[in-house]
């Protein structure tokens, strides 16, 4: 019934439990080969009714003879693709908002990953400068996310205040540009 010898090897354990607990039910009105055979039906039944679960070998991920295999496709799982996609438009925009030479320190600092110093030589300018204009340019990035959080009734503010989190800021825009 079950097609799959290991489906029938689970379904074999699920049949000797199910007779151990019900062992005290049999009345014996019947012969006790039709009773078991009964019972094993229904629970082989049973298990078709429950919705079928997506089986997946262990060789599929394990096999190291297909370096590019990648894992199934599992229907109703989030698109990762697209989580946070509204956040990271937000942030771009408000990235395009700033000031050229703010805007180009602060993707330099939180993005590219340039010391402060570095982005002094860059632009000739004092290490002290650099550090102000990328900190002015997060204060309007932080003005302008609480802005678009407020206009937007549909969206979570938590979102897009929380994507300000410097630390975060950098994979977002990276995405956002990929």
């Amino acid at each position: 019934m079950a097609g799959d010898p290991t489906e029938a090897e689970d379904l074999t354990q699920d049949v000797f439990l199910q007779l151990f607990r019900k062992i005290g039910s049999f009345r014996g009105e019947s012969a006790f080969s039709t009773w078991l055979h009964r019972m094993s039906v229904n629970i082989v039944l049973m298990r078709f009714r429950r919705k079928p679960i997506a089986e997946t070998s262990v060789d599929a991920f394990t096999n190291p003879e297909e370096e590019f295999s990648t894992p199934p496709e599992e229907f109703g799982r989030p698109d990762l693709r697209l989580i946070g996609v509204i956040d990271r438009i937000t942030l771009q925009a408000a990235i395009n908002e700033l000031a050229p030479g703010r805007r180009a320190m602060f993707i330099l600092h939180y993005v590219q990953g340039y010391q402060h110093n570095e982005i002094a030589e860059i632009f000739g300018c004092s290490v002290g400068n650099s550090k102000s204009q990328v900190h002015k340019a997060r204060v309007r990035l932080r003005e302008l996310l609480q802005k678009s959080a407020g206009d937007g009734a549909h969206r979570n503010s938590k979102s897009i205040v929380g994507s300000l989190a410097m630390d975060r800021l950098k994979y977002k825009f990276e995405y956002a540009n990929a």
